[in-house]
């Protein structure tokens, strides 16, 4: 695309926005954090696990992150309006709609409780970015925001 034409998008009703994942993602992660602390803990209990940093550090690292890991998958937000698309995450993304080259929504349709959602996109300047949505206003929405871009650059 050459740039010609400025890419508008006005999602249908204004600012659209949503958890970024499932509940039933969030329940998922929420209990595979839970048993591996479980584990940790009965492994310390049953002395297997003496916790001092030299012997027990990177199993205390590993689990810190994945609680690290699943306190963003339960806040995650994301949201779409005519200036850009955002989400909160690990550390927050955000791309101005202006200069989207590319996006292409990938879902595994009746696996989308398990495997989120995601709109995969680039700038002009080379930057992918990845935006999940569980909620089904926004995911319409990045389907049609898909379809609109695809449209400007066949006119460009």
């Amino acid at each position: 695309m050459t740039g010609s034409l400025t890419f508008a998008f006005a999602p249908k009703g204004g600012r659209v926005e949503c958890s970024a994942f499932s509940t039933s993602f969030k329940s998922l992660a929420a209990v595979l954090v839970t048993m591996a602390a479980v584990w940790t803990w009965r492994l310390w209990q049953d002395g297997v696990l003496v916790m001092t940093l030299q012997s027990s550090g990177w199993l205390l690292a590993a689990l810190c992150m994945m609680i690290w890991t699943e306190w963003h998958i339960l806040r995650g937000r994301t949201s779409l309006d005519t200036l850009a698309l955002q989400q909160s995450w690990i550390w927050n993304k955000r791309v101005e709609l202006h200069d989207l080259a590319y996006a292409r929504l990938i879902q595994i349709r009746g696996l989308n409780w398990l495997i989120a959602p995601r709109l995969y996109t680039k700038t002009f300047s080379g930057k992918l970015t990845v935006f999940y949505a569980s909620g089904p206003v926004v995911l319409a929405e990045f389907k049609r925001l898909e379809r609109e871009l695809k449209a400007l650059q066949a006119l460009d």
